[in-house]
């Protein structure tokens, strides 16, 4: 039988970058925007604050572009400082590439497998959906095994899928562990 697991953020990931006024590494993103116009420019930042001393970084997300080039409804959301703009551009690659940051999404999301997985069964077969882009650490915590036995169970090919288990995932995908 076919397992669905849905794997769904809680709350923005942190920002990892280094703080010039006290050195954290954290910062946390709240939705809220910059948006200032130079004539017919416009300059955007995602507003970050620092968690160990408060102070705010800004995320540049669009830098002198043309008014005409930004879509209303985008601007519009902007303005509203939309939480779930700020979601899709921190996971955004251009973003976090231009800003050199990192996300550090402990803490940040839930996996809802349905129920408790039966330990008895001979075969699972799960497929996992993600509502975001989401590191891959959930197979040991679905299944109710430590790490280390999940590694054991893709190196004796008891844990088989079709992408490779041990690094980072974007997408769904599925996978079979034989017991």
């Amino acid at each position: 039988m076919l397992e669905n697991w849905v794997v769904t953020p809680t709350c923005l990931p942190l920002v990892r970058r280094r703080c010039h006024a006290c050195g954290s590494e954290r910062f946390r993103a709240n939705g809220k925007f910059r948006v200032n116009a130079h004539h017919k420019l416009l300059d955007v930042w995602l507003l970050v604050l620092c968690t160990g001393c408060g102070t705010t970084a800004k995320l540049t997300v669009l830098e002198r572009t043309n008014v005409r080039a930004v879509r209303p409804g985008l601007l519009d959301r902007l303005h509203a400082n939309d939480p779930g703009l700020a979601a899709e551009l921190l996971q955004d690659p251009g973003v976090r590439r231009r800003n050199r940051i990192a996300l550090d999404w402990d803490g940040a999301w839930r996996l809802d497998t349905g129920g408790p997985a039966d330990p008895d069964r001979e075969v699972i077969d799960v497929e996992v959906r993600f509502g975001a882009r989401i590191p891959v650490r959930l197979i040991a915590e679905g299944c109710g095994l430590p790490r280390a036995e999940v590694e054991r169970l893709v190196e004796e090919g008891k844990l088989v899928s079709a992408v490779r288990l041990g690094g980072r995932l974007t997408g769904a995908f599925g996978f079979t562990l034989k017991r």
